[in-house]
This record gives structure tokens, sequence and C-alpha cells, in this order.
């Protein structure tokens, strides 16, 4: 008995935010005879062989009763059909919840992974019913459990690596962000700062999610007018991949401004390709370590900060840059690269140890 049941939120190699957890699926199944994932919604699928995705609808418009009734009619007809080893729910506390009782009735260890700082009474009782928990940093999970391990995140880091091409760098100092825009990722704070340093450029890669007001790209566009920096800021929209991959081997620095209890995989994406990353969240210090002065600034609305991380890169020289930048990277890839990730949530799945 060698199979997993694993549940995911969003199962699309094309999705700009969840289009990793394809790659996650993949390197978990050369581990198992089987996989068989339950999706809240399903793209374009490019899963290994010995993988099978049944999703409940959400992309075909179905109604939260249709998705519960599609969920239940899923998970009797595979727990009937097969026997599993363990349950995985990745960013999945509902389906950790929904799936419960019956997981535990046939004595199917559940592993939850969460990464955000947002609590919810779904999430606590997803806590109570799994028999793990993961997360990728200390504060990247809201609850005290002694049932938590962290476990890293899983960065591609034979993907973003470093450019082959250096020379190809934007000429004027280039900073990419990388982030969905929305106010939580503290945009303004990089448009205030760039309107103090002419000589900078900004890319923002990302858009707007649903559930947040349309509006706020044009404020901060109307921001940049008002400082008189529009056209050293660029709005490049969401991107694939390979799109991300490309802006961060032309920007000189990367900048993320997520609070403290969020550890972006976008800013060990832009660390992995060697890029200088400043960072605000209190995660990071660990990973920075002798690092921390010239690249973490106390708080993500902290404008004066930034500038003065900023114009400490911007005057660096390059061999001292590219020594910080290859350093950042092997500490990256030693702690958070995707093979380290899939062996530790292997041991915890099978063993419930890291």
């Amino acid at each position: 008995m060698n199979r997993l049941l694993l549940f995911n939120l969003a199962t699309d190699a094309n999705d700009p935010v969840l289009g990793f957890t394809t790659l996650w699926i993949n390197r978990l199944a050369a581990h198992w005879n089987h996989i068989d994932v339950i999706t809240m919604r399903a793209g374009r699928l490019d899963v290994s062989p010995n993988v099978s995705v049944y999703s409940v609808g959400k992309e075909h418009g179905f109604s939260e009763a249709r998705r519960a009734l599609e969920f239940y009619r899923l998970l009797l007809t595979l727990l009937i059909r097969h026997r599993y080893a363990a349950s995985f729910a990745h960013m999945m506390p509902l389906f950790t919840v929904m799936s419960a009782p019956l997981l535990k009735l046939i004595h199917v260890p559940i592993t939850l992974w969460y990464t955000h700082r947002q609590n919810s009474r779904t999430l606590e009782w997803a806590t109570k019913w799994a028999d793990h928990v993961v997360t990728a940093a200390p504060d990247s999970f809201p609850i005290n459990t002694p049932k938590l391990r962290v476990i890293g995140h899983g960065i591609d880091t034979a993907f973003f690596k470093p450019s082959p091409n250096p020379a190809h760098r934007e000429t004027r100092f280039t900073v990419v962000h990388i982030a969905r825009l929305m106010p939580i990722k503290h945009q303004a704070a990089l448009i205030r700062a760039a309107a103090r340093l002419p000589e900078l450029r900004v890319i923002f890669v990302g858009d707007v999610p649903p559930e947040i007001d349309a509006a706020y790209k044009a404020d901060l566009e109307t921001l940049a007018d008002q400082l008189g920096a529009r056209e050293r800021v660029t709005f490049a929209g969401s991107l694939d991949r390979i799109g991300v991959r490309d802006h961060l081997w032309k920007a000189n620095a990367a900048v993320n401004l997520s609070p403290p209890g969020l550890f972006d995989k976008a800013a060990l994406e832009s660390m992995a390709v060697g890029v200088p990353t400043i960072v605000s969240s209190e995660a990071f210090r660990p990973l920075l370590g002798d690092h921390a002065d010239a690249l973490m600034i106390p708080a993500p609305d902290d404008p004066d900060a930034l500038v003065n991380r900023l114009e400490t890169l911007m005057r660096m020289g390059a061999a001292d840059r590219d020594r910080l930048s290859a350093d950042i990277r092997a500490r990256t890839v030693a702690q958070h690269s995707l093979d380290g990730l899939i062996s530790r949530l292997n041991n915890v799945l099978k063993m419930g140890e890291p």
C-alpha cells in the first residue's frame, strides 16, 4: 500500500499563483505508486502518469452545495476502490475537515500544509483533525500546536537560477516586485521610495486578485503620477514563471514587503536567481544571516528604511553584490530547494517527522 490521497486548492499548470503545485505533485509522484488528487479547481493538467486528478468543479461555476456533494462523491468512490497510506492537504483546511471523519474511521493519517498568517474556525478545526501540520517558517502558521513541523519552502532552484548571461541586466538600476497587487503587499511603499531615488526603475509583476477592488492598481498609478515617478514605474501584469524569471534575470534587486506571518516564496525565488532581495518579514532573518542588516527593513510600510537599503545596494560594487548574491542563493538552495522540501514532506507523510 503506497498510495497517496492529496487535496489541492488549484491544479493548473498555467495558474500564475498556484501553478507550482503541479511541480510539487509530480515530484511527490516519484515516491508513491499512485497519487489521487481531489482539487477545488482544475485547469491545464500536466501531471505524471501515476497521478489522477478529480475536480469538484469550481472551474465550471458549480455552487458550494454542488461542490460539496461532488467532493463526497469523489472521496467515497476513491476510498471504496483504494487503500491509502496517507493523505495530504495543501492549503485546504476545508477539505481536511470535510474528509477527516471518514479518513479517521479507516486510519488514514492526515497531514495539512498551511502557510499564511490568517486564522479561521475552519483552520482551527483542521488543525484538531490533522495528525500532522507542516509549514514553511516558524511564524507562517497562526496556531500554536505540538503537531506543527517547519519544513521550509520548495523552490525549483534548477529553474530559478542565476542568468547564463549576466551582461543582459538592465543598465539603469531596476528593482522588481513580484506579488499580487493588494494592500497587504505594500506596493505603495516601494513607489514612495522610488520617487526619492530618481535613478531607480521599478517593475511590478502581478495583477489585482478577484477579492481586491480593481481600483487598487489605478490608485498605485495615480500615486506614481503624483510623486513624479510614473515614467519609472511599470506594471507588467501577471506572468508565468518563465516571464517572472526573465524579469529577475534583468533586475539589479528585488523587494518583498510582506508583513510578519507571510514567508513569500516569490522572495525565495528571487534569492535563488541570485538577485539581492530586500524583505520586511522577520521570517527571513535566519536565512539572511549576516546579510540581514543590508537586506531587511523593520516594517513593510517604512519608505525611509527602504530608501536606505536600496541606496546601499546601488552604491555597492559589482563584485561585492555578486558575492552577496551567491551566498544568498547557496543558503536558499540549502534550506528551501524543492528536492529538500519533498524529502522532508515525504518523511512526515510516511513517518510523522521530517
